[in-house]
């Protein structure tokens, strides 16, 4: 009798057991449709023939953005930006209507809620769907170096929670395996070592289940971070982690997106050294958003503008702005990586929000400018320094 139920629901045990493991590991019920990009289809997840490009890259502003810095692993703050915002309510559920949310990436290292910022973004992005609204997520550089195994910043405390993910998640596939009408799980550590030289034993089944969940095709990269954009233009706005130069326009946004997304699924083996290493990657680039607003190369950002149809500004994180969210370059820079996490310098939330595409202003938390904060659209955008700028177009 169990072994005949058993084949008959396969597909409805297995996304059981799923939801499961979802709810042990993060405390949240997330649906496991078949077909679902939450990042760029606000409609059925079954895609029609006028249902947008999957991944797409440019999209038509909308009446509201907010775009969000770097996360590094603090959920809490994560949820005082969105709060800020009025997108969330007391009890973390979406109110935000139909409005557009960007964060630019960096959700990983440096901090412990690494996973439960993940599967919050995923509650939420079903959640602003239902409502006409969309949550676009971005990969920094943090993602990209912990998809290649490097774990140069994670912290103890992220080790641990991906160790506890993968204990429930093996939990997970051994109920799947008495199944006899599913087909048997993969062993989650093929090809990782057991041991690690020159690293403390204690790490070692944290460091082996965080390879396990993130390297190309691994379940946790597969699942959130191969649906997240590299290059996106909304409107007049360019969004991207570190920074775009014209070689990088020349080679292709969407050809970027693309690239980088089959190498987190497992379709490619490697990424090409243009798009991700050194100092002039998109993910790493700092030219338009480290130092102070002279140091900015404002020219060379305007020739990259220039080569994107209707650009005006590029929309930053990956640079700790220790003065908030402030704009360079007559506002065609505008860096939005506060440093929030306490893994960083714990600094005050702030949020960037867009009206109709181009009347900006931002929404912080920090008490110097609560006064701002409450003003109309007529708002007032700190530069590095005590002057200030009106963010109008």
């Amino acid at each position: 009798m169990e072994d005949s139920t058993c084949r008959n629901l396969p597909l409805l045990l297995s996304s059981f057991v799923d939801t499961f493991v979802d709810f042990t590991v993060s405390g949240l019920f997330l649906p496991h449709p078949l077909n679902h990009n939450p990042n760029t289809s606000k409609e059925n997840p079954t895609r029609t023939p006028t249902a947008p490009p999957l991944f797409q890259t440019r999209y038509p502003s909308p009446d509201r953005l907010i775009a969000i810095g770097d996360l590094h692993g603090d959920l809490h703050k994560f949820k005082e930006c969105l709060r800020l915002a009025r997108l969330i309510d007391g009890d973390d559920r979406w109110i935000g209507g139909n409005t557009t949310v960007v964060q630019v990436g960096d959700v990983l290292d440096r901090g412990g809620d690494e996973l439960k910022i993940l599967y919050f973004l995923e509650k939420l992005k079903h959640e602003a769907s239902r409502s006409g609204g969309s949550i676009i997520t971005m990969n920094g550089n943090h993602e990209i170096n912990n998809i290649n195994g490097h774990f140069g910043y994670v912290t103890k405390a992220g080790l641990e929670e991906f160790k506890v993910w993968s204990d429930w998640f093996c939990i997970g596939n051994s109920m799947k395996s008495l199944c006899d009408g599913l087909e048997k799980p993969k062993n989650l550590f093929e090809g990782i070592p057991s041991v690690f030289p020159g690293i403390r034993e204690e790490f070692h089944e944290g460091i082996r289940a965080r390879i396990a969940a993130l390297r190309p095709k691994g379940p946790i990269s597969g699942r959130f971070l191969s649906n997240n954009l590299a290059v996106l233009v909304i409107g007049e706005s360019v969004f991207v982690h570190g920074g775009i130069l014209q070689k990088h326009v020349f080679y292709g946004l969407e050809r970027i997106n693309k690239e980088v997304r089959n190498w987190i699924n497992g379709l490619t083996t490697r990424l090409s050294p243009d798009i991700v290493r050194g100092r002039d990657s998109f993910i790493r680039l700092r030219t338009f958003s480290e130092g102070l607003a002279k140091e900015c190369d404002c020219t060379t950002l305007e020739h990259v503008l220039a080569t994107i149809p209707g650009a005006k500004r590029m929309i930053m994180g990956h640079s700790i702005q220790r003065a908030g969210i402030n704009a360079v370059c007559e506002n065609r820079a505008i860096r939005i990586d506060v440093g929030m996490s306490k893994g960083c310098i714990n600094g005050l939330p702030e949020v960037l929000e867009i009206y109709r595409n181009s009347e900006m202003r931002v929404l912080t938390s920090n008490p110097l400018y609560q006064a701002d904060k409450k003003k109309g659209l007529g708002l007032f955008l700190p530069e590095q320094g005590p002057k200030q700028v009106e963010l109008n177009a």
